[in-house]
C-alpha cells in the first residue's frame, strides 16, 4: 500500500535529532527570542496537529508556547520551622509542563477554547508545544460536525478544569 505523505513526517518526527538537527536547531535559536505564547500561521508538525483535531479553516488557531523546564522552587519558609522541615527542594508541580503551555495559551487568548497540543521541541532550558485553539462563536466552528461540541458553555474554560487530554493525563484518567 502507498504510504502517505503524513506518514513521512511522522517518520521524520520519530527520531527528529537525527534528522532535523540543523533546521531544529536554527529554529530553537529564533524561538527563544520570541514571547513566550506566539501565535503562528499554520503548524509545525502537521501529521500530528491533524491527528489532534486541527482543520486548517477560519476559527482554528495554533499558538507556540514556550515553557521552562525542570522541577520547580517553593518559596523558602524564614519563620517558625526547622530547615530540615522545610521541604524546600525537589518540590515537584502536580501539572506537566504540557498543561502548563496550555493554560498560558489559554490566558493569551481568553476568547478561545483549547482543543488540545502537541509537542514540537526542546532544549537545555525550554520546552516548545503548539496549543490547537478554536474560536467557540465563529460560525466556521459551530457549524463543523467534529468541532461544533466545543461552542457549548459546558466546555467553557475546559483547560483550567483538567478537561484536556495532557488535563486528563495529569489527573491519573489516562494511561
Amino acid at each position: 500500500m502507498a504510504k502517505g505523505a503524513y506518514h513521512y513526517i511522522a517518520e521524520l518526527w520519530k527520531r527528529p535529532y537525527d534528522s532535523l538537527r540543523d533546521i531544529l536547531k536554527e529554529r530553537f535559536i529564533r524561538w527563544r527570542k520570541e514571547d513566550v505564547v506566539v501565535r503562528i500561521d499554520k503548524p509545525t508538525r502537521l501529521d500530528r496537529a491533524r491527528a489532534l483535531g486541527y482543520k486548517a479553516k477560519p476559527g482554528v488557531v495554533i499558538a507556540r508556547v514556550r515553557v521552562k523546564k525542570g522541577g520547580r522552587d517553593r518559596p523558602k519558609i524564614r519563620k517558625g520551622r526547622r530547615p530540615k522541615r522545610a521541604g524546600h527542594l525537589f518540590f515537584t508541580p502536580s501539572k506537566s509542563l504540557q498543561q502548563q503551555a496550555e493554560e498560558k495559551a489559554a490566558k493569551k487568548f481568553p476568547n478561545l477554547e483549547v482543543l488540545n497540543s502537541y509537542y514540537v521541541g526542546e532544549d537545555g532550558v525550554y520546552k516548545w508545544f503548539e496549543v490547537i485553539m478554536l474560536d467557540p462563536h465563529h460560525p466556521a466552528i459551530v457549524k463543523d460536525k467534529e468541532l461544533g461540541w466545543i461552542a457549548s458553555k459546558k466546555h467553557q474554560g475546559r483547560v483550567f478544569r483538567g478537561l484536556t487530554s495532557s488535563g486528563k493525563k495529569s489527573r491519573g484518567l489516562k494511561f
